[in-house]
């Protein structure tokens, strides 16, 4: 059975930095593509970031480019997000999602509804 387990969310001040992991028992992790998404509160889920299964092609938000890394371990299945200078409007519930197919456009993986499974997220708050 597959699960995505988010962590690494706090409370930060802006400028701050936090990194988020997701593990992924179960998933056959190194030919995933995994992304992460984010939803704040009155408001739709929004792509942030993904990352091919070898780590080859990497896509950011126009929003977060810059300030946030993603980056995977395949031995360790687990995803990470880096980010940095982090603003109050970055605070939202962050999820990782993975979608098993290996080659399509850029465009495919910044759907969330392409994706196969989701983690729980993971909440960001960031204060002023």
């Amino acid at each position: 059975q597959v699960q995505l387990v988010e962590s690494g969310g706090g409370l930060v001040q802006a400028g701050g930095s936090l990194r988020l992991s997701c593990s992924a028992p179960g998933l056959t992790f190194s030919t995933a593509t995994m992304g992460w998404f984010r939803q704040a509160p009155g408001k739709e889920r929004e792509f942030v970031a993904f990352i091919t299964w070898s780590g080859s092609r990497l896509y950011y938000a126009d929003s977060i480019k810059g300030r946030f890394t993603i980056s995977r371990d395949n031995a360790k299945n687990t995803l990470y997000l880096q980010m940095n200078s982090l603003k109050p409007h970055d605070t939202a519930a962050y999820y990782c999602a993975a979608q098993k197919t290996m080659y399509r456009s850029t465009a495919y993986y910044t759907r969330g509804q392409e994706y196969d499974y989701w983690g729980q997220g993971t909440q960001v708050t960031v204060s002023s």
